[in-house]
């Protein structure tokens, strides 16, 4: 695995649990930490963005607490999502107040900022970027970010549309750095397949919707727990990019799904609408394409060690397949 130095030694599991907007809070944040993974939020969710430092302090506050009185079990670290893109007026304050804090994981969205980058690593801090293609995954590697976020078909919320192997693949040709894979990663399985992949770290949204500790809406966590893969819809109907939206909610939201399909890559349709048009996030869930996965709401805590276990059985399931195989070719059955 690629991991910088600040992460390693300090996670239970290779995860980042995604930063989800309206939906990761505080107390989500501080259980996914505790249970060792890395627990994110978007700056955004802070509201209004005065509260932001009160939000970075009362995490730093309950994980110091956590980790002096578990010394042998301390939390990981978390980070904070940024919007890097010129209709986010709040992104200098929020800038400024995640530097101030030294938060130790920065995690940014469209434009790469190499003036942030610097900032964060002149107090130690890393900065990691998303990207959808080989393309932006080459721009923000000439601003110096620390690794990449992977994010490919089947991710929630805005979400690329190329292959993680083919993605992986490009990649990995001309960078060795941290890779983190996101796209339809929820169970312990697809944990095991990202990394044999290639992946060092794997996002997670979807997965933590449902936590009894995140900030979704009981409706929104029941239609996360009864939504398939066939639930899901992928399109730039509501905001302009593609993203994945839970087809309950779209309707629920008084909109059917021919009218959606139908638009195609034209959102002015939505735009234009009349009356009062529902919110995309707010009224309109998003979830990636990984919701099968899961089941019931549950804590935090629950959720990990389920994932630790699935994670260990598909270990052990590999390495058997492994010496079967190694069997069946020494017999000669050839390839």
């Amino acid at each position: 695995m690629t991991l910088p130095n600040a992460l390693k030694g300090r996670l239970r599991l290779p995860v980042i649990a995604a930063p989800m907007f309206l939906v990761s809070g505080t107390e989500l944040v501080i259980a996914q930490c505790k249970a060792g993974i890395l627990g994110s939020f978007p700056s955004l969710n802070a509201r209004p963005e005065a509260e932001l430092p009160a939000w970075l302090a009362f995490i730093q506050a309950e994980l110091a607490a956590h980790d002096a009185a578990h010394p042998e079990a301390p939390s990981a670290p978390f980070g904070v999502n940024l919007v890097a893109n010129k209709t986010n007026t709040r992104f200098e304050h929020d800038a400024a107040c995640c530097v101030a804090a030294e938060v130790p994981l920065i995690l940014t969205s469209l434009s790469p900022p190499g003036d942030l980058v610097r900032a964060v690593h002149g107090y130690g801090g890393l900065v990691f970027h998303d990207v959808t293609t080989v393309r932006h995954a080459e721009k923000a590697l000439e601003q110096g970010v620390d690794g990449l976020v992977l994010v490919a078909a089947g991710a929630g919320g805005h979400a690329g549309a190329a292959s993680p192997f083919a993605l992986i693949q490009e990649i990995r040709a001309f960078y060795d750095g941290t890779l983190v894979l996101a796209g339809a990663i929820a169970a312990g399985a697809a944990l095991h397949g990202a990394l044999n992949l290639g992946a060092d770290l794997v996002y997670m949204g979807s997965r933590f919707i449902a936590a009894k500790e995140s900030n979704a809406p009981e409706d929104y966590r029941a239609m996360v727990v009864n939504a398939a893969l066939k639930d899901v819809v992928y399109t730039p109907y509501f905001s302009g990019l593609p993203a994945n939206y839970l087809a309950e909610s779209i309707t629920a939201a008084g909109i059917s799904l021919d009218e959606v399909r139908q638009a195609g890559a034209d959102p002015t349709r939505y735009r234009s609408r009349v009356g009062e048009k529902p919110k995309a996030w707010r009224d309109v869930r998003g979830a990636g394409q990984g919701v099968g996965a899961v089941r019931a709401v549950q804590s935090v805590a629950e959720i990990v060690d389920e994932l630790e276990q699935g994670w260990r059985a598909a270990e052990a399931g590999a390495q058997a397949r492994a010496a079967t195989r190694a069997a069946w070719l020494r017999g000669g059955g050839g390839v």
